[in-house]
């Protein structure tokens, strides 16, 4: 930092076609939000940069589906995540769009610098062509079977059942989404960034010049510079977006991976008249904060463009985070399995910061990681009401039950409270290197130890005990408890800023500064403080099982959306299949067969006898779920062994398109022993 005099944060656009989700958050805009304030704690020259990437195929697609017009999927998607961030707390300076005619204007001039220059390559290539639509095809648009699994539905750029990449050329039978016909190749004409010419530099810009980025951001980008950069075009055949600004381009908008960047440009421009410090300065530090699937466009493409146009800045980090799931499954809009922040910010009213601790603790830095209801509950209530909430509120209720509200000055200072103040430094150190170095869960978890330093000191010292017998020394231990808890009332500012602010505001105290934190003179004698509330409320367990439901009845309409029923097996003749034997019978007990995960061994009474079967049924069903249960079952299968218990017979049991197994059972109790026909 000291070698920069502002910084300029930029947090990925996120596409306007459809609404923000736990995983947009967890990778990017927490972790920027995070890092932005802690900037604005520490006085820094800082701003920070986001808006909507309005353009590409995904636009028009759901345009199409829907029946209107691209902009008025985007006017929508726009103003749902923008009040959706600014409720959420994330405080972008500028919230942008890439319609803006500012953002035309500057894409625009942007082209033209590098198409002036003679920086781009025009290429004649041959892409598929819907001659009733009289319109090219982008991949999106095209549909067919892919060669490696044979799904009928992949698109031209990738098959979504098996996630293989795709070349629209790849398909086999392939036809027009627009109008359902046989595309043709016709030649069309574009223009390409020749990333190869950049290769070098950008090897040694990265792979020498920035060893200190991520271990997954450097990794990523020496597996593209050593497979070998390859011209990238700039310009496609569609009617929204950007017009290609050169005569002859009729038709042609640019690529939107070469417009979205330049939206934080844009973005810039929009927000002040001194800009171009921000973006041209050397002494402007610039920090991208993406997901995992953004790390080509911003650390190789988007560097190479601001090479080639010649006057800009470039980033001096990336911190980039890989994914977020979800209960164990991987998010996906298209599936709705997602949990989404305006529907969050409905159900769980003025607890954002309880998703901003959740996630942040979550927060997926090196690797995937996971988002479960239940650990999100967990964190509130066994952190942030236990522990944080816990502290703040014994250490004021205390201070205004013995002295009014007002901060007693110290009296007897011992050992242990030296060591206590003495320590209370060491937190906003550990916790601002955690912070410089991107960090966030370490950071969080540094700061929090802040407060289970108070909860333990409050604890060892049990003021409400000696206030009958050492006043004095009573005194100062709260003098001590409020000095942590105003520290962290700024420590804890980047990760919870809503709770922080309702903090303070019990504290009487004015705006947090970071380099305050960790002063043991902050909480004046004399200085009156407020009645707390309390500053988080439990979670009970029915607002959970509510949003877990939501999600199952999600994975059972997607299943049966989905489902695809088995092909018939061959045919048997009648006089085979009257050779099975089936029949009513009762499980009588269940046990779950040592050292397996599926196997239940069963005691079944069928009406002709007692007798044992195994089921792979143990990962579905519990062994007390089973008993009193009635089957059906095939008597006279031969006995198999199955992990040394002889298995005399099967259960009959239906598969669901998820994989559950549900038995086959009569409608009605009847007896035992009864032959099914």
């Amino acid at each position: 930092m000291s070698n920069f005099k502002r910084v300029l944060v930029t947090s990925a656009l996120p596409y306007a076609n459809g609404p923000i989700h736990i995983g947009h958050l967890a990778g990017v805009y927490v972790p920027s939000d995070i890092y932005t304030r802690y900037l604005r704690l520490k006085g820094t020259d800082v701003i920070s940069i986001c808006g909507s990437d309005e353009h590409g195929v995904p636009i028009t697609l759901k345009a199409r589906k829907e029946g209107i017009t691209p902009q008025e999927v985007v006017d929508r998607y726009h103003a749902l995540n923008k009040k959706a961030f600014a409720d959420f707390g994330i405080a972008f300076d500028i919230y942008s769009r890439t319609s803006n005619a500012v953002h035309h204007q500057t894409a625009s001039d942007f082209f033209r610098k590098l198409y002036d220059s003679g920086r781009f390559i025009e290429k004649t290539s041959k892409q598929y062509y819907d001659e009733e639509a009289a319109c090219f095809l982008a991949d999106r648009y095209i549909t067919g079977t892919c060669p490696h699994c044979a799904n009928e539905n992949a698109y031209g750029d990738q098959c979504e059942k098996c996630g293989t990449s795709l070349n629209p050329t790849d398909l086999i039978n392939p036809k027009s989404a627009i109008s359902g016909s046989k595309p043709v190749l016709r030649e069309t004409l574009h223009w390409f960034l020749p990333l190869d010419s950049y290769e070098p530099w950008l090897r040694q810009w990265i792979l020498e010049e920035h060893k200190e980025w991520k271990t997954n951001v450097y990794g990523q980008c020496k597996s593209w510079i050593d497979q070998g950069l390859q011209p990238r075009a700039v310009s496609r055949d569609l009617d929204w977006g950007v017009p290609v600004p050169v005569e002859g381009a009729e038709g042609k908008v640019l690529y939107v991976w070469f417009d979205a960047p330049i939206g934080y440009i844009s973005a810039t421009r929009e927000l002040t008249p001194d800009w171009e410090k921000y973006w041209k300065d050397p002494e402007t530090r610039m920090i991208h904060f993406i997901g995992k699937d953004n790390i080509v466009f911003h650390c190789i493409i988007f560097p190479a463009m601001l090479r080639a146009e010649g006057s800009y800045i470039l980033p001096d980090n990336v911190p980039a985070n890989e994914f977020l799931n979800l209960e164990n499954d991987k998010i996906s809009t298209s599936r709705n399995w997602a949990v989404w922040l305006h529907e969050y910010l409905v159900d769980f009213p003025g607890k954002q910061d309880v998703l901003r601790y959740a996630l942040t603790s979550s927060m997926p830095e090196t690797k995937d990681n996971d988002f479960t209801w239940k650990e999100f509950q967990a964190r509130n209530n066994n952190e942030l009401v236990a522990i944080l909430g816990n502290f703040v509120n014994r250490t004021l209720v205390l201070t205004s039950n013995y002295y009014d509200g007002i901060v007693p000055a110290t009296g007897r200072v011992d050992d242990y409270d030296r060591e206590v103040l003495e320590a209370i430094p060491s937190y906003r150190a550990a916790t601002e290197t955690a912070l410089e170095g991107f960090r966030f869960r370490e950071a969080l978890k540094e700061a929090m130890n802040l407060a289970r330093l108070g909860n333990k000191y409050l604890a060892d010292t049990e003021p409400w005990k000696l206030i009958k017998t050492d006043p004095e020394r009573v005194k100062t231990i709260i003098n001590v408890s409020l000095q942590i808890t105003a520290s962290l009332s700024m420590l804890m500012e980047p990760f919870i800023p809503f709770s922080m602010e309702k903090l303070r505001g019990w504290l009487n105290t004015g705006k947090a500064v970071w380099d305050d934190a960790g002063r043991n003179d902050l909480m004046k004698p004399g200085h009156k403080v407020h009645n707390p509330g309390l500053l988080f409320g439990k979670i009970e367990d029915e607002e959970i099982e509510r949003q877990i439901a939501r999600l199952m009845e999600t994975k059972k309409q997607n299943e049966a959306a989905t489902a695809v029923v088995q092909p018939e097996k061959p045919q048997v003749s009648f006089d085979d299949f009257t050779k099975s034997d089936l029949r009513i019978a009762t499980i009588l007990g269940a046990e779950k067969v040592p050292k397996t995960n599926k196997l239940m061994k069963l005691t079944i009474d069928t009406g002709l006898d007692i007798r044992t079967i195994v089921s792979g049924i143990a990962e579905h069903y519990t062994p007390d779920q089973l008993a009193g249960k009635q089957v059906s079952v095939i008597t006279n299968l031969a006995p198999r062994t199955i992990k040394g218990i002889e298995s005399h017979g099967m259960v009959l049991l239906a598969e669901e398109p998820g994989g559950r197994l549900v038995f086959v059972v009569p409608e009605q109790k009847t007896g035992n022993g009864n032959v099914i026909k």
